[in-house]
C-alpha cells in the first residue's frame, strides 16, 4: 500500500497588535503543517475566512487574515491552498524552503487577480435578467471592475460588455459550452463604434468565488449491494476523475487504498473499508482475474501510455503534484521504470476489459475534451440522478487541487526510440482487444505514426 504525504506547506505570518487593533502583519515565514494539523495546537483551521482567498491579491487576503484572526486573540495565521487559513500561538513544524509557498495559482499571469480564468467570449442569452442575478451598469467598465463586483456579490461569474456587468452562475441558460471568436467581445467592449451584432458577445471570467452548488457530498443514504470499480493504470487521472464524480453525484468515492494527503483534502470516503457499500465507486489500480472479479461493474479509466507513464514517474519521484527533476529522467531509474511499467499499462486494460462483469470504458483525453457529457454518461453508469445545473457546476470547478499544473517542459525527449518501439506495440494491443470487446478504439492521438 503506498503511503500519502502527510506534509503541506502553509503560508505563514505573525500577528502584532491587541486584538482588534489592526496591528501590523509580518508575513515572510514557510513551513510545514504537520501531519494533523487541524488537531494540534499548533495552527488550528479556522472559519473566519468564509471566501476563498484571492491568490495574488495580498492585501484584502492578509488584512482578512489580520483582523479576523487576531481579534480571536492569535499570534499566528497562515493560509493553506490559498483558501484555508490556520491560526495559534505556537509553530512546532519546522520552516521549510519559501518556494513551497509561492506556488502557481490558477488563471492569467500579471492579471490583478492571479485566479481569474478568462472563459471566453460568448453570445448573449435569450433572457439576460433570468441568466444572471446582478446587473450593474459602469460608464468606466474594466474587466478588473466587473470582476471584483461579482467576488464581492460572492458570485463565480463575471460578464461584462461595456457599459453592463453580470455577476451569476453557469446554468442551462448560459452553460458555456460554445464559445464565439474573441474578435466578437473585442469589438463589443471597445470605446469606438460598434456593429449592432457584436453588442450579442459578452466577455466571460471566472471570479475567485467557487461555485458551492456541487460541493456539498455525502455517503449513501443506504449501503449498496453492488460494488463499483473506479480501475485505472497509476498515472491515468484517477484522483481527478474520483473529485469530478464527487461533484457530479454528491456522494463520496471510496479507495482499495488509503493516502492522508488526499483524505485531508477532502476525499472523506479515503478512510472507509473499501467494501463499506457507502461510497459510489472504489479507486483502484489492481488488475488480474481475482482482483477484477471482487467488483461488479466497472468505469475504466485509460490514459494515453506516454502520459500515464510521465505522470506516475512525477508521482514516484515528487508527489501528486510535482514534477521529477531532469536529473531523475536522465537516471537509470528512467528506463527501468519505462521496461516495468509499460507491459502493466496493456495488462491492466486487457484483464478488466476480460473478467469484468460491466464495464464503461472512459477516456481520459474525452474528459479533457468534452467533460460535460462524459459525466453525464458517468452518472447515468453508476444510476445516479443528476440536475443540469449541478453537472454544470462540476465543469466550472473541475480542475479542484487535484491535477497536476500543465506539463513540465523537457528540453528532450524522454522516451527513446526503443522505447517508443515497445509502448507502440502495446497501444495496438489494447487497441485492437478493445475493437473486439465492441468498445470504441483508443483515440487517434494514441495511435503510433
Amino acid at each position: 500500500m503506498r503511503g500519502g504525504q502527510w506534509l503541506r506547506a502553509t503560508d505563514g505570518m505573525r500577528l502584532e497588535g491587541a486584538a482588534g487593533s489592526g496591528g501590523p502583519v509580518h508575513p515572510g515565514f514557510c513551513q510545514t503543517a504537520g501531519r494533523n494539523s487541524a488537531e494540534q495546537a499548533t495552527l488550528h483551521r479556522d472559519a473566519i475566512i468564509s471566501a476563498p482567498a484571492t491568490c495574488g491579491t495580498p492585501k484584502p487576503t492578509d488584512v482578512r487574515i489580520h483582523s479576523g484572526h487576531l481579534s480571536a486573540g492569535y499570534q499566528f495565521a497562515g493560509l493553506e491552498y490559498g483558501a484555508e487559513c490556520y491560526c495559534g500561538n505556537r509553530i512546532s513544524s519546522s520552516r521549510t524552503r519559501e518556494e513551497d509557498c509561492n506556488l502557481d495559482c490558477k488563471g492569467e499571469k500579471g492579471s490583478p487577480y492571479r485566479n481569474v480564468r478568462n472563459r471566453g467570449c460568448f453570445q448573449r442569452p435569450k433572457n439576460t435578467t433570468a441568466a444572471f442575478l446582478v446587473h450593474s451598469v459602469q460608464p468606466n467598465l474594466t474587466s478588473q471592475s466587473c470582476v471584483e463586483t461579482c467576488t464581492t456579490r460572492e458570485l463565480p461569474l463575471a460578464v461584462l460588455r461595456r457599459p453592463d456587468c453580470f455577476c451569476g452562475y453557469v446554468s442551462p441558460l448560459f452553460p458555456l459550452h460554445h464559445p464565439a471568436e474573441e474578435a466578437h467581445c473585442a469589438l463589443a467592449n471597445s470605446s469606438g463604434p460598434t456593429a449592432s451584432a457584436d453588442l450579442d458577445y459578452f466577455q466571460v471570467y471566472q471570479t475567485p468565488v467557487q461555485d458551492s452548488r456541487c460541493t456539498d457530498r455525502k455517503f449513501l443514504p443506504e449501503k449498496s449491494d453492488t460494488l463499483v470499480a473506479l480501475s485505472s493504470f497509476p498515472g491515468a487521472g484517477n484522483t481527478w476523475v474520483r473529485h469530478l464524480i464527487e461533484l457530479a453525484t454528491g456522494y463520496y468515492t471510496g479507495s482499495f487504498y488509503f493516502d492522508g494527503s488526499l483524505y485531508n483534502k477532502g476525499f472523506k470516503g479515503e478512510k472507509d473499508y473499501w467494501k463499506s457499500g457507502r461510497t459510489i465507486c472504489v479507486k483502484t489500480h489492481e488488475s488480474g482475474q481475482r482482483e477484477v472479479e471482487m467488483y461488479d461493474s466497472a468505469i475504466l479509466l485509460i490514459r494515453n501510455p506516454y502520459r500515464c507513464l510521465m505522470a506516475e514517474f512525477n508521482r514516484k519521484c515528487a508527489g501528486h503534484l510535482g514534477h521529477a527533476s531532469e536529473q531523475h529522467w536522465k537516471s537509470s531509474e528512467w528506463p527501468e521504470f519505462v521496461s516495468s511499467y509499460a507491459s502493466w499499462w496493456a495488462s491492466h486494460v486487457l484483464d478488466w476489459l476480460k473478467f469484468g462483469r460491466r464495464v464503461l470504458v472512459v477516456h481520459y483525453e474525452d474528459l479533457q475534451g468534452a467533460l460535460f457529457p462524459q459525466l453525464r454518461l458517468i452518472a447515468s453508469f453508476l444510476n445516479v440522478s443528476v440536475t443540469e445545473e449541478r453537472l454544470l457546476c462540476a465543469e466550472s470547478n473541475q480542475d479542484g487541487h487535484f491535477k497536476r499544473p500543465g506539463a513540465r517542459q523537457h528540453g528532450f525527449d524522454p522516451f527513446t526510440p526503443e522505447m517508443k518501439r515497445l509502448i507502440d506495440g502495446y497501444i495496438l494491443t489494447v487497441d485492437r482487444a478493445l475493437r473486439d470487446s465492441n468498445y470504441t478504439g483508443l483515440p487517434r492521438e494514441y495511435l503510433p505514426r
